[in-house]
């Protein structure tokens, strides 16, 4: 079971999805393999950073929405468009 509070830093809306049954089962671990070593990253108009890894256990990729600052996360969740 994941630590909370995470060991990152991150948006209260972050902690609010992460309620949802679809983003509870998102393990600490998987976001922070997004955030130390991406399979790709892409910045967004607006400076939002977005970075993706690979997960073996779910076979999916998990996209990871830093803010502008490159530190705090502000979304993730099972990606099923992306393909590297």
């Amino acid at each position: 079971m994941d630590s909370w509070p995470p060991r990152f830093k991150c948006t209260e809306y972050f902690s609010y999805s992460r309620k949802r049954a679809d983003r509870a089962a998102i393990l600490d671990e998987w976001i922070l393999m997004a955030l130390q070593n991406p399979t790709a990253e892409l910045v967004q108009r607006d400076g939002r950073i977005r970075r993706w890894a690979y997960i073996p256990e779910v076979d999916r990729y998990l996209r990871v929405v830093l803010l502008a600052d490159g530190v705090t996360v502000h979304n993730a969740f099972l990606d099923r468009r992306f393909t590297p």
